[in-house]
């Protein structure tokens, strides 16, 4: 009777899951992109790209090498107006999930390539004379059905 019991109760549960699995969404979700959009000050849009390809590049190099993001992608262009950002950085992490502990991951990395806490700051510090973070946001990509 017992054993009667608890397979009804899986196989009602491994129904319930199913049917909870299903979506009506019309499209498929996919990886998780985080974009950050950087406004440069005038004319030092170069000087962010040299400061980020010692040390942001390698970063996310790393990142990839370790399969904590799938990939990365910068993309300039012009301001639309002076309130607009002429850099969008963009990296897409497999899934929602990704985040969790992301912290105890990245420190080791970001040690290991920009240096101590202490250093990183400095770093950043040094960054808002030529730039200035609008904003960032996380998104999730979908496949339309």
């Amino acid at each position: 009777m017992k054993i009667s019991i608890l397979a009804t109760i899986a196989l009602t549960l491994g129904l319930s899951g199913l049917c909870l699995a299903q979506s009506n969404a019309p499209y498929n979700e996919g990886p998780v992109w985080v974009l950050s959009m950087i406004k440069t000050k005038t004319g030092l849009a170069d000087e962010y790209f040299k400061q980020i390809s010692g040390t942001v590049k390698p970063v996310y190099e790393e990142l990839k090498k370790q399969k904590l993001v799938l990939d990365y992608k910068i993309l300039t262009g012009e301001a639309s107006d002076p309130h607009d950002f002429n850099i969008l950085i963009l990296v897409e992490y497999p899934n929602m999930a990704a985040f969790d502990h992301f912290r105890d991951k990245m420190d080791p990395i970001q040690e290991k390539v920009m240096g101590s806490a202490d250093q990183r700051k400095d770093m950043a510090v040094k960054r808002l004379d030529i730039r200035e973070i609008l904003g960032t946001k996380t998104m999730r990509e979908i496949t339309l059905k």
